[in-house]
């Protein structure tokens, strides 16, 4: 599990972090490894699809397995549009002028769009990755902790929610 987060480009310019956007996403994918590239699926209607299609950049927070399931619902089941979800969160500015989420981190990747993939409701960000940092030896949370152990549910625009999980 973790956070995908981007801003505007004009934006991040000025450092309005108002403006700033996360969302979970459930998986990431890592699709090359020279340069290093990976791959996430976001609902077109989302900030944050509507942020990277934009900025073409954003970062991953890879979320610790003890990462507490209050702190996923918050980025998870709020829109960004009527919400600051960076307003008390621990965060800093990447490299590449995205935010990065640190709390619960135990590592982050900041990448550059390289490619998009239309898939009706959702978006695959194809991204190569262009700045890392490993922040903890923690285990990374997956989506089956999340589902079994923390009992944790996906809003209906998730790409897995018609799995029924």
């Amino acid at each position: 599990m973790s956070i995908v987060s981007t801003s505007p480009r004009l934006l991040r310019q000025l450092f309005l972090a108002a403006f700033y956007n996360g969302m979970v996403a459930s998986s990431l994918i890592q699709i090359g490894s020279s340069p290093p590239k990976v791959i996430v699926s976001l609902h077109k209607e989302s900030l944050t699809n509507e942020f990277i299609r934009e900025s073409k950049v954003f970062s991953v927070s890879i979320l610790s397995i003890d990462t507490p399931k209050k702190f996923i619902m918050f980025f998870g089941f709020r829109s960004g549009r009527t919400y600051d979800k960076f307003k008390e969160v621990q965060y800093k500015i990447g490299s590449s002028g995205v935010p990065v989420v640190l709390e619960n981190s135990v590592g982050y990747l900041e990448c550059e769009v390289v490619d998009s993939i239309d898939c009706e409701l959702h978006t695959v960000f194809i991204g190569k990755v262009v700045d890392s940092e490993l922040l903890s030896t923690t285990k990374p949370m997956t989506f089956a902790h999340y589902a079994e152990v923390l009992k944790g549910k996906v809003p209906t625009t998730a790409p897995i929610y018609a799995c029924g999980c």
